[in-house]
């Protein structure tokens, strides 16, 4: 089977652009040169990897797998060019929504000091998960669950409390903590990006939800007084907002902390930086 670098290019610029016309701009090739590699490809694999008409296209479920291992493997091969030309690169870690709050920085100058020559890179982005199976990052810190399947080693680090977020004028600013039960006749806004609030509530005690795509749209939806939010304790320092007071939620079970990484590390250091955190968070005295 003789697939080519271009052939995956392709596939990739396909994936990621959603049309032909945007991917063949990326290319910068014209329509019908990569409707012919899209072609090729597929020839050479013996399978439908994209289903287009005239006006709609999207990747088949052999398109969509292969589509992320091409990422990945594009990635890879940029990764070992640069490190051929310059040395190691940075190790990359991604996050989607507040790292690991007021550690962040702590743990980030530790490893500096103890790791000068490999330094750590933070991304944020709205799938971790995604960016880790496509190549883009090297490790990921999540508080949910990878999805079966994903190739990814997981690793619990700590466990941390949740807060509910409220207006700074509603009623319940006032109080030191809260419980569900006060938040249950209240509409809660969830975040596409941080999908830890879902099935807190018992049947019949569940508020009314809605969701928006990223933190500063939930914050503003929450200063607002439009609703009220739940989250985990990181959110305080790495979001705060002076029209939201947040509070602990204190019957609310706590969220896990997890790095995860690909199965095969794409960066030398992975481990070491496991070891790093959790030496970070063991002396910090957090349950691992």
């Amino acid at each position: 089977m003789n697939v080519e670098l271009r052939h995956l290019r392709a596939l990739v610029a396909i994936g990621d652009e959603g049309t032909i016309t945007g991917a063949a701009a990326v290319l910068h090739i014209s329509q019908p040169a990569l409707s012919r590699t899209l072609e090729q490809l597929e020839s050479r694999v013996g399978v439908r990897l994209v289903e287009r008409t005239t006006r709609t296209l999207a990747l088949t479920e052999a398109g969509q797998g292969l589509y992320e291992r091409a990422h990945l493997i594009l990635h890879q091969l940029d990764d070992a060019l640069t490190e051929v030309a310059a040395g190691v690169r940075p190790l990359r870690i991604g996050f989607a929504w507040a790292a690991l709050g007021d550690r962040t920085v702590p743990l980030l100058r530790t490893w500096r000091e103890a790791h000068p020559g490999t330094p750590v890179r933070a991304h944020r982005g709205d799938d971790p998960e995604a960016a880790l199976r496509r190549g883009r990052i090297d490790a990921a810190l999540l508080r949910t669950e990878p999805a079966p399947g994903a190739g990814l080693e997981v690793r619990p680090l700590y466990r941390e409390g949740r807060l509910a977020a409220v207006p700074e004028d509603d009623p319940l600013a006032r109080r030191p903590a809260v419980r569900l039960t006060d938040l249950a006749d209240r509409p809660v806004v969830l975040c596409a990006t941080a999908a830890t609030t879902a099935g807190l509530w018992p049947d019949g005690r569940r508020p009314r939800t809605f969701e928006v795509a990223n933190v500063d749209e939930w914050l503003t939806v929450i200063a607002t007084g439009e609703a009220v939010g739940v989250t985990a304790a990181a959110t305080e320092h790495s979001h705060p907002h002076p029209g939201v007071r947040y509070l602990p939620l204190t019957d609310a079970p706590a969220v896990t902390v997890r790095l995860a990484w690909p199965r095969t590390p794409t960066h030398p250091a992975t481990l070491a930086f496991l070891d790093h955190l959790r030496d970070m968070t063991g002396a910090d005295g957090l349950e691992p």
